[in-house]
C-alpha cells in the first residue's frame, strides 16, 4: 500500500525524471531477468502517474476554454 502512497505523491517531473531513468537503465541492458522485470513494472507505474497528470492537466485546460463561453452565456441570463 505504501507504493501507492508514494505514487499519489510524485509529481509529473519527478515521475517522469524517474521514468526517464527507468528506460535508460532498461536500454543499457547488463541487468538480470528479474531487475529487468521489475525496472519495467516501475516503468509502468510511473507511466500511469504522467499520464494521470497530463489527463488532470487537458481537464482543467479544457474546462478553463470553455470557462468563457459559458460564463458569457450565465450573463445573458442574469
Amino acid at each position: 500500500m505504501a507504493a501507492k502512497t508514494d505514487e499519489a505523491a510524485l509529481g509529473y517531473e519527478q515521475a517522469r525524471d524517474e521514468l526517464i531513468e527507468v528506460v535508460r537503465r532498461l536500454e543499457a541492458g547488463g541487468t538480470t531477468l528479474e531487475e529487468s522485470l521489475a525496472l519495467w513494472e516501475r516503468g509502468e507505474e510511473l507511466a500511469k502517474v504522467c499520464r494521470r497528470w497530463l489527463e488532470g492537466a487537458r481537464a482543467r485546460l479544457d474546462a478553463a476554454l470553455a470557462g468563457p463561453e459559458s460564463d458569457e452565456g450565465d450573463a445573458e441570463n442574469d
